[in-house]
C-alpha cells in the first residue's frame, strides 16, 4: 500500500489545526496602552466607563493606577466597584468658580479616583486588569472626554498616560484615555444607563466569545479528522 494516503491524512490534520489556530488568534484582543472602554458613551448620560490596564514592563508589576476626571464637567456621581486585592479612593476637590450640572450648583467634585493594589497583589507581566468606573451625567457641550491616567510600577517607575489626539488624528507614545461622546437616544439617562450601556457591548463580547468556540471546535475537528485519517491508513496499510 503507497504511503501517500498516510502523508494526505497528516496533512489534512495539520491544515486544520492552524486554521482553528488563526481563528483564535483572530479572535484574540491586543492590548498596548492604558485605554478607556468602551469607546463612546451618549452625551448627558451614566456610563460605566473602565480603564483597561495592560503591563508593558517585563520585569516589574503595577501596582496603583491614578485616573483624573474633569473638574470643568465634573461627574456628580462618581462610584467604583470592588476588585480582589485592590483598594479604591476617591478624591473630592472644590470647583472653584463653581458650574451647573443638569440645573444643579456643583461646588465640589470627585477629581482623582486611585487604585492601590494590597501587598503581593499586582498586574504581572504579560497581563492587564480592568477598573470599572460608574460615572455620569457626561458632559453635554463636547464630543470627548479624557482621563488622563499615571501607572505605578513596583520598580518606582510612572507611566503617564496624558498626551492629548493631536489635530491630525495622529496617536501620541502615551494617549490620555478617552471616551467619544455621542448626541442621547434618551435611554442613557439616571443610573439605568449603565446597564443600557453593558447591554450595548454584549453583542462584542458574545462575538468574541462565539468566534473563540469556533476555533475551538475547528481545532477539534481537525485533530479528529487528521488521527481518524492516519488510522484508516495504517489499516490499509498493514492489509496490502
Amino acid at each position: 500500500m503507497s504511503r501517500f494516503p498516510r502523508r494526505l491524512a497528516l496533512r489534512a490534520g495539520a491544515v486544520l489545526t492552524a486554521a482553528a489556530t488563526a481563528v483564535l488568534v483572530t479572535a484574540a484582543p491586543a492590548f498596548a496602552h492604558v485605554t478607556a472602554q468602551p469607546g463612546t458613551a451618549e452625551q448627558g448620560g451614566y456610563a460605566v466607563v473602565t480603564m483597561r490596564v495592560p503591563n508593558e514592563s517585563a520585569t516589574a508589576g503595577t501596582v496603583k493606577l491614578e485616573v483624573s476626571l474633569p473638574a470643568d464637567t465634573p461627574f456628580t456621581s462618581v462610584r467604583t466597584t470592588p476588585i480582589p486585592g485592590w483598594t479604591a479612593t476617591l478624591t473630592t476637590s472644590p470647583i472653584n468658580p463653581p458650574v451647573q450640572v443638569n440645573g444643579r450648583t456643583v461646588t465640589e467634585a470627585v477629581t482623582l479616583v486611585t487604585f492601590t493594589a494590597a501587598p503581593g497583589t499586582r498586574i504581572g507581566p504579560g497581563e492587564f486588569l480592568d477598573f470599572p468606573i460608574s460615572l455620569g451625567p457626561m458632559p453635554t457641550d463636547r464630543d470627548s472626554v479624557s482621563f488622563p491616567a499615571k501607572q505605578t510600577y513596583d520598580d518606582g517607575q510612572v507611566v503617564a498616560w496624558d498626551e492629548p489626539i493631536p489635530a491630525d488624528g495622529s496617536e501620541p507614545a502615551h494617549p490620555a484615555p478617552t471616551v467619544q461622546l455621542v448626541p442621547s437616544s434618551g435611554a442613557g439617562h439616571g443610573h439605568g444607563g449603565e446597564n443600557a450601556q453593558a447591554a450595548a457591548n454584549e453583542p462584542t463580547d458574545t462575538t468574541a466569545r462565539w468566534l473563540g468556540g469556533v476555533g475551538l471546535v475547528v481545532g477539534a475537528l481537525g485533530l479528529g479528522v487528521g488521527a481518524g485519517a492516519l488510522v484508516r491508513a495504517r489499516k490499509q496499510g498493514g492489509g496490502s
